[in-house]
């Protein structure tokens, strides 16, 4: 089979990477001559563990192309995957324009029956707004299935959960789209991947329900977490036990310094404003994004209490990533805390093992960058742990306290155990351990 992958952003990229590994032959387009060029060299815009890998074998063995024309993917494929971005408008709604603009260009090239899927995250309606689009651009009179068909990719294991996904998505109504769908992602059946065969809204609404409830879940920890702050509880415990109730579950459960990253954030506020659309508040939903702004700020406050004057101190910032094994850096709580910081006249250093880069373009000179761990900590007055990456987690401490002016320890994903550093000599602050 071909198919035809629009958008090589972080979902289309590995999207068609991985079904290329599977044995399709996919071609991915992409408007950045630039990008495109790159991508024909096996050079990855992003970071993500073993997609280079990826991209480079089924560049070699002839599955994997890179094209700027859409007639390129539209005349050679039978499944058409949409996957451009979805950004936030200023209301928190999803900007659907540049779906809305790949799939009129899409039917100004079909000459006989297609499959378009969208791949990207929409609201519920989509399906039906682009079906309208097609039909009303085609140059043609041929027939064609829309299909929604939601990725679920975890920034920093996307292969993994493309490869061993816990399940796939597909909502049609055509039985016909169904089968070559089916037909696609046939070697999941091999490793019995349950499969949801719904209508184009239940599943285009599905991944907004998942990342949304994902998002309550890490909100009620983390304001549990004040609570323990305040009654000298131990979150790290408390969650343990939550946890071992199957009902509830460990993951997920995880205290630090709020959510970020490309979906949470995203999702979350585009499913307030689609129910808002539909004359309804999501009250559960509302409340979890106002507690990730407060957990953000509580970061802040923290610093502020243990440090005292914040302005003309030296902060030493370990991650900056809002997840290990990426560098996104979107809606990152580490560039909340460097902004308040900064705000706040203080300098701040930063070191992530693989954001430096996209650091620079958001904070540009006013930080400084260091080329590791200690030379970051060396002179601070206080160092900040914002992004658990596995190198964070077996510091030379002696070395560190050595380094530091001052022996101001802020770790926000409770990485370290309170009583050892306490005994190394830092005054040490975590999140949610009274």
């Amino acid at each position: 089979m071909h198919i035809g992958i629009i958008g090589t952003g972080y979902v289309g990229l590995v999207t068609g990477a991985c079904f290329a590994e599977f044995g399709v032959f996919v071609t991915c387009i992409d408007k950045d001559e630039k990008k495109v060029k790159a991508l024909r060299k096996g050079v990855v815009p992003f970071y993500e563990p073993g997609i280079e890998e990826l991209v480079k074998r089924n560049l070699k063995n002839g599955r994997l192309n890179f094209s700027t024309k859409i007639r390129d993917a539209v005349e050679s494929s039978l499944v058409i995957f949409i996957a451009v971005g979805t950004p936030p408008r200023g209301d928190g709604s999803a900007d659907m324009s540049y779906v809305e603009k790949v799939a009129g260009e899409i039917a100004g090239e079909i000459k006989g029956y297609k499959v378009i899927v969208t791949k990207s995250t929409v609201p519920v309606g989509t399906g039906a707004r682009l079906r309208k689009i097609i039909s009303k651009k085609l140059t043609e009179r041929v027939d064609f299935d829309i299909v929604s068909n939601p990725e679920f990719l975890r920034e920093g294991s996307a292969i993994e959960d493309f490869m061993r996904p816990n399940r796939v998505i597909v909502g049609a109504s055509s039985q016909q789209a169904v089968a070559i769908l089916k037909d696609l992602y046939r070697p999941l059946y091999l490793i019995e991947t349950p499969f949801v065969i719904t209508n184009i809204e239940t599943a285009e609404l599905i991944k907004y329900a998942a990342n949304s409830f994902l998002a309550v879940k890490i909100s009620f920890i983390n304001e549990l977490s004040k609570l323990c702050e305040r009654v000298g509880a131990d979150i790290q415990t408390v969650a343990k036990g939550m946890g071992l109730d199957k009902r509830i579950g460990a993951k997920f459960l995880h205290t630090g310094p709020g959510y970020g990253g490309s979906c949470f954030p995203k999702d979350t506020r585009a499913l307030l404003a689609l129910a808002e659309q539909n004359g309804m508040d999501l009250g559960i939903v509302r409340s979890a994004v106002d507690a990730n702004e407060k957990q953000k700020a509580h970061m802040v406050d923290k610093i502020r209490e243990a440090a005292g004057k914040v302005g003309g101190k030296t902060f030493a910032v370990l991650g900056l990533s809002f997840k290990p094994n990426t560098n996104d850096m979107r809606e990152a709580p580490s560039v909340f805390i460097v902004e308040h910081l900064l705000r706040e006249k203080a300098s701040v250093r930063v070191f992530d093992p693989v954001a430096m880069d996209d650091a620079k373009k958001i904070f540009q000179g006013r930080v400084k960058y260091a080329d590791g761990v200690y030379q970051c900590a060396k002179g601070a007055d206080a160092l900040v742990i914002v992004t658990e990456w596995n190198e964070f987690r077996n510091l030379d401490l002696s070395k560190i306290r050595k380094s530091l002016r001052s022996p101001l320890f802020f770790d926000f994903r409770n990485i370290y155990e309170p009583e050892k550093m306490k005994k190394l000599g830092f005054e040490y602050f975590s999140v949610g351990r009274g």
